[in-house]
């Protein structure tokens, strides 16, 4: 009887020292499927993507309304465990919006001025596109307008962005560079609303971004301005400080210069950075 003890207490002080042993390797193993990033700290997960699954909030200027919607289903396809939410407006009422605490991910600018006076509240920015103006007419252009100066006509209802909009803006440096004085019937608070204008006819013209006339080509006609008389406008993205899904963030501004990205972005008429 003693000697049947004496085994069975040998037996399982040889199975409890094999698990001991074992529970390394075990560490190690689950390790595989949640690794990080050397020199990053990002968590890789089994899916292979470099940052952890988030809801991200991007504020975007509202010339970026059409292509982003694009670049959202081709980024939730690379990392199904992110889902991208954008708030479309102008930049100046995306700054008022940041400072104002609205919480938010990541944000998209039409201007590096707007981006430079959010440097307290975003990371380092970087250009990802650059755009041009063009003069938005009715389809057919009914008015017969073929250049800048046609604009200055005070039988046409020209209509531009508010000054403080980076399309209003541009539109003023363009006319004052060719020193044409433009009396606009409406000042509008972002470029969608200026080719809104225009589609409907309750303007003759507007000055918006080339990408923006192409949104509509059943609806306005974008007649060229030389590159000579023209200004480019460029677009900074950012991370916010305040995000609190910064890795995920920055995964998708970085993701912005991506060859995958700048091919979506030129295909609907944005220039390379």
């Amino acid at each position: 009887m003693s000697r049947r003890l004496a085994l069975t207490r040998r037996r399982a002080a040889t199975a409890f020292v094999t698990a001991v042993l074992l529970m390394p390797l075990a560490a190690c193993g689950s390790s595989d499927d949640n690794t990080k990033d050397a020199g990053s700290g990002k968590e890789t997960g089994s899916t292979g993507s470099s940052a952890p699954d988030a809801k991200l909030t991007v504020l975007a200027a509202a010339s970026l309304t059409d292509v982003f919607a694009t670049a959202k289903t081709a980024y939730e396809k690379k990392y199904p465990g992110t889902t991208l939410t954008f708030s479309f407006a102008g930049s100046q009422e995306l700054a008022a919006q940041i400072k104002q605490g609205a919480p938010a991910d990541a944000v998209v600018t039409a201007d590096t001025k707007t981006m430079d006076g959010l440097k307290a509240e975003t990371g380092t920015p970087e250009i990802i596109a650059k755009n041009r103006l063009v003069i938005a007419t009715g389809e057919g252009n009914p008015k017969k307008i073929e250049n800048l100066k046609d604009l200055a006509d005070t039988k046409l209802k020209v209509v531009l962005a508010a000054p403080e909009v980076p399309v209003g803006r541009y539109s003023r440096q363009v006319l004052d560079a060719q020193k044409i004085t433009v009396k606009p019937v409406s000042e509008e608070p972002n470029v969608r609303a200026v080719l809104s204008k225009v589609e409907l006819g309750e303007a003759d013209a507007g000055i918006v971004y080339k990408t923006d006339a192409e949104t509509a080509p059943d609806k306005v006609d974008a007649i060229t301005i030389p590159d000579e008389q023209n200004a480019i406008a460029e677009y900074p993205a950012a991370t916010l400080n305040e995000s609190k899904n910064k890795a995920a963030a920055a995964q998708f501004v970085e993701w912005l210069n991506s060859p995958e990205a700048q091919k979506i972005l030129q295909q609907a008429g944005f220039q390379q950075p």
